[in-house]
C-alpha cells in the first residue's frame, strides 16, 4: 500500500531531523518557510523511502549524496525508480556542492520548481 509519511516511519525521519547533516542544515535554512515561494518538507516518507526534502505541490523531492551513496548504487536506483512511478521527480545533489555551491543548487531547484507542473 502506498502511503505518505506513514506513522511506522515516524521514529526514524524524527531521528533523521535530529541528525542531520551539515548540508542538510544549510539547504534547509534555504528551503523552509516557502523561501523558495514552495513548502518543503525535510524527512518526509513516501511509501517505504524518506526523502531528504519534499514539495508536496510540486511533487519534487531533493536528496543530498554524500561518500556512503557510491556504495548504494542499486538501492539509489529501485528507489528512484520507485518514485518516479508515482510522479516523484528527484534532484540528487552532492553534499560538497551543497557545501561549496549552495548559490548553484537552489537556482537549480529553482529552476525546476517553475518548470515543472504536478
Amino acid at each position: 500500500m502506498f502511503t505518505y509519511n506513514d506513522p511506522k516511519l515516524k521514529p526514524r525521519r524524527k531521528k533523521l531531523r535530529h541528525n542531520e547533516t551539515k548540508e542538510e542544515k544549510l539547504l534547509w535554512n534555504s528551503l523552509r518557510r516557502k523561501n523558495l515561494g514552495y513548502k518543503f518538507s525535510r524527512q518526509y516518507s513516501v511509501g517505504p523511502y524518506i526523502l531528504d526534502f519534499y514539495c508536496v505541490e510540486k511533487r519534487i523531492a531533493i536528496e543530498l549524496d554524500g561518500s556512503q551513496h557510491l556504495e548504494n548504487k542499486d538501492y539509489d536506483t529501485e528507489r528512484n525508480n520507485y518514485l518516479l512511478m508515482h510522479d516523484i521527480k528527484v534532484l540528487r545533489f552532492w553534499n560538497r556542492e551543497i557545501s561549496v555551491k549552495i548559490d548553484e543548487v537552489l537556482e537549480k531547484i529553482k529552476s525546476e520548481l517553475t518548470s515543472s507542473s504536478p
